[in-house]
């Protein structure tokens, strides 16, 4: 028999459309949830799975699972190291846990990002800011969903929120001190790909009001429909966000693909913003982890789930195909 496709996850409404497809088409695959997982440092888990679909989420700790997170990092590592065809492995998944080396990767390559500094206590906030232009967010290094993210208009209420420990610093105790970038025509821009390549982009309208954009949690169109509701969350927020298949430039396209190639990434999206302030387009956050913008039919014209399970069953036969006959 095939060895099954894994799917390794922690947020399970994410994830029921991608268990849909998989389920409708009776995919060989299993199910492993962070949560409740565990493993022997003698497992053979080549023996057991083609390939393992890395769907952990940074976001993890603002649901009570911080702990997943580096438990993930010592799975992520045991699987490569037994030779275990990962999408989204240690690489990935290290740069979507620092924001920090996002940007440092973005400026390795002489992309646009927002400018910011990387501190490690609240007491270094106000001279963080020295050189950057107001307002300022503070946002914790790993991130996810917007967790944790606050803006400050004056150093008066920074320093106010630094003295009386309100800022929040997040798991590895590491935080920005980064610039508030005005969102020209009150949108970003969320590209997705799939094996490396562009997929599709869509302009997520946003309010001013939350810095949590996940698109599987946008549940309405530009028009003001309401977006097929077994594709979205049923804790989804009531934002008011709105969503929008979009054409982004080719330049963009190139960026964007070079980023997840440095970044390790197969499976991802990457956002940026356009400053409204010079015009300047930014890109400020790299995604390992795409849940797909919800009823992605109505909104992109397609459902990139079925393009997913497409590629994750190739990947999954070249794999199977290449084990020897009566091998383990």
């Amino acid at each position: 028999m095939p060895k099954p496709i894994a799917i390794y996850y922690e947020q399970q409404h994410w994830f029921k459309p991608l268990f849909a497809e998989l389920d409708r088409r009776d995919t060989n695959y299993v199910k492993l949830n962070a949560i409740e997982h565990a493993y022997s440092i003698k497992d053979h888990p080549e023996r057991d799975y083609s390939l393992v679909v890395n769907r952990m989420s940074p976001s993890a700790w603002n649901r009570e699972h911080g702990d997943s997170i580096f438990y993930t990092l010592g799975f992520l590592d045991h699987l490569e190291r037994r030779g275990v065809r990962v999408i989204n492995g240690l690489t990935a998944f290290r740069t979507e846990l620092s924001k920090a080396a996002q940007l440092s990767l973005l400026d390795e390559l002489g992309l646009p990002y927002p400018k910011a500094r990387v501190i490690h206590r609240a007491s270094q906030a106000l001279a963080a800011t020295e050189g950057l232009r107001w307002p300022i967010v503070v946002k914790p290094n790993i991130g996810g969903s917007g967790a944790g993210v606050k803006r400050f208009d004056a150093p008066e209420s920074l320093q106010s929120a630094a003295e009386a420990n309100e800022l929040l610093f997040g798991l590895d105790s590491t935080a920005l001190v980064q610039e508030f970038i005005p969102a020209r025509d009150a949108h970003i821009v969320r590209c997705e790909v799939l094996n490396g390549k562009f997929l599709y982009a869509i302009k997520v309208h946003i309010t001013g009001e939350t810095f949590d954009l996940c698109p599987a949690d946008i549940c309405r169109t530009t028009s003001g429909v309401d977006l097929n509701r077994a594709a979205c969350p049923v804790d989804a927020p009531k934002t008011g966000i709105s969503v929008e298949g979009y054409e982004p430039p080719q330049e963009v396209i190139t960026d964007v693909e070079r980023i997840m190639q440095e970044a390790g990434i197969e499976l991802g999206g990457v956002e940026y913003i356009t400053d409204n302030r010079d015009g300047q387009r930014l890109y400020y956050d790299i995604n390992a982890l795409s849940n797909f913008v919800a009823d992605g039919p109505r909104v992109i014209g397609f459902d990139p789930f079925v393009k997913l399970v497409d590629w994750l069953e190739a990947e999954a036969a070249k794999v199977n195909e290449a084990e020897p006959v009566g091998a383990h």
